[in-house]
């Protein structure tokens, strides 16, 4: 079922894919002062355009050729792991006037930053952006230590027009994804066992109900699964090329 997904892209209000540059699909999602176009590099790897802006997320140079993409006038860090924190992509992307912004455990390797803690927001080049705490509660490295502790990572909602999108970074369904309202896009990380189960991401969508849901950095684990755990909510699970 969720192969059809790659192909049919409708859904009310929204508007369908895109070819983006080379092999990147988009889609573009129509807000109240212009379309947001939402590129999938891959992985935890995203690319947004909105109002003349280019704003690329966890940019990784393991997947992309990022000579070849826009500048950057906004990159976020959500954390500090390498498939996230890249300095040779930032490098690449950054120009004088790059607005960086990351949570405090990636300071040492991103020079002239902005740190947001958990909880924090700000607004950059007209785009607000508030910082939502990422973290694991139950799958954890074998010294009991959380794949991802709390206090640490961040996953970041940014309002475009009338529309909030929420890029969750490397998280399990805590408390304060489930308490989070009006998304109109969700990116929700489904990848063993560092992150989670499509059972968890389900149960998470269904707190706090997107009106689309992207799964994203699933690795290996099977996006069919959240399709069939969804399919009897009004939630648009679209699966894209984000392994």
């Amino acid at each position: 079922m969720y192969d059809v997904l790659l192909l049919i892209f409708v859904f009310t209000g929204f508007a369908g894919a895109v070819l983006a540059q080379d092999e990147f699909d988009s889609d573009v999602l129509p807000t109240s002062t212009g379309d947001l176009t939402m590129t999938f590099i891959g992985h935890g790897t995203l690319m947004f355009r909105f109002d003349g802006k280019v704003i690329h997320v966890d940019p990784w140079a393991k997947l992309a050729d990022y000579t070849e993409l826009p500048k950057a006038d906004l990159i976020l860090i959500t954390h500090e792991h390498r498939d996230h924190l890249d300095p040779a992509a930032i490098r690449t992307l950054r120009t004088p006037n790059t607005v960086i912004l990351h949570s405090a455990s990636c300071a040492e390797k991103v020079q002239d930053g902005t740190i947001l803690t958990n909880g924090q927001s700000t607004t950059a080049l007209g785009i607000d952006v508030k910082a939502v705490p990422a973290y694991n509660i139950r799958h954890k490295r074998d010294t009991g230590k959380p794949f991802h502790p709390p206090r640490v990572g961040n996953g970041y909602i940014l309002t475009f027009g009338d529309k909030r999108v929420y890029v969750a970074g490397d998280t399990e369904n805590t408390p304060e994804m489930k308490g989070l309202e009006h998304i109109d896009v969700a990116f929700l990380p489904l990848n063993l066992p560092y992150t989670m189960t499509p059972e968890m991401v389900a149960d998470a969508a269904r707190a706090f109900k997107p009106r689309i849901l992207y799964p994203y950095h699933y690795g290996d684990t099977d996006p069919g699964r959240l399709v069939e755990l969804l399919k009897d909510t009004a939630i648009d699970v679209r699966v894209r090329r984000l392994r």
